[in-house]
Parts: structure tokens; C-alpha cells; sequence
């Protein structure tokens, strides 16, 4: 599925400013056509895996803020790719330091990248097309 065409985004945040900060930023780039905005990590969690549950569709790229309340952001992410069914979803971190950069990047915690808040527009656009080439164009479908 094309990220620029037909999309889904789940934003895990927070903080109000920067949900609003990335709402325009999606708006203004036409990114979305669907956006999702989860302010607590527990709720993140129970939203994915009743998604996964029932069939309806998961988002094609999660935002992800580490700081949450409920569970936090690494605990979203190891239940994202600990549950079967959920583990291929697109998992980008959300940093607002480059101290929280060096433990995303160090701490292995198996996130497709991570964006520094506040999220810059062309940085955006340069991340979701790598990883919608990475997908559609780098990874081979297996052989049935």
C-alpha cells in the first residue's frame, strides 16, 4: 500500500502541541488519509491488538512518543513486535532530545527510525518514502 495515496496513521503522543504540531504537519504534506491519535501507551496497546482482533484495519506507520503515561512507549513497542499480527507494522519513535536519539539508536528496540520533535516537514516526507521504497520496491514477496 503506497503511504502517499491511501494511509493510516496511528500518532501515540501526549503532549497537546506537538499532537498539533503533527496533525498540521500530515494536513499540510497530504500524507494521511486517516489519523489516529492515541494520548496514552495502555490504550495504544488495547486499540492494536482489538484492531487485530476484530479485523479491522491496522495503520499503515505508528507514531510513536516514548514518554507516555499508562504504558510507555517502549512497552508499545515490544508489544507491537512481540503480538503476532502486528509485528510488521511501521514503528517510527517520536525524540525530543538527543539524548532520547542515542537510546532509540542504542537500545535496540527495533523501530523502523525515529524523528526529532517537532517534526520537520521535508525530514517527514524524506522518512515515509524510504520506508514505502523499502516496501514496495526493495522487498520481494515470498514464493508460494
Amino acid at each position: 500500500m503506497s503511504v502517499f495515496h491511501s494511509s493510516s496513521i496511528l500518532l501515540v503522543e501526549d503532549n497537546l502541541l506537538d499532537v498539533r504540531l503533527t496533525v498540521e504537519l500530515l494536513r499540510e504534506a497530504k500524507l494521511a488519509n486517516r489519523l489516529k491519535v492515541i494520548s496514552d501507551g495502555s490504550e495504544a496497546i488495547t486499540s492494536l491488538t482489538a484492531a487485530l482482533a476484530s479485523g479491522e484495519a491496522l495503520p499503515d506507520l505508528v507514531l510513536l512518543d516514548l514518554d507516555l503515561p499508562g504504558a510507555g512507549g517502549r512497552q508499545v513497542l515490544e508489544t507491537i513486535r512481540g503480538t503476532p499480527g502486528l509485528g510488521h507494522l511501521a514503528v517510527f519513535i517520536l525524540t525530543s532530545s538527543p539524548t532520547q536519539r542515542d537510546i532509540v539508536q542504542d537500545e535496540k528496540l527495533r523501530a523502523n527510525g525515529y524523528l526529532e520533535k517537532p517534526i520537520d516537514l521535508s525530514e517527514f516526507i524524506r522518512v515515509v518514502t524510504a520506508q514505502e521504497r523499502f516496501w514496495l520496491e526493495l522487498v520481494s514477496a515470498p514464493l508460494r
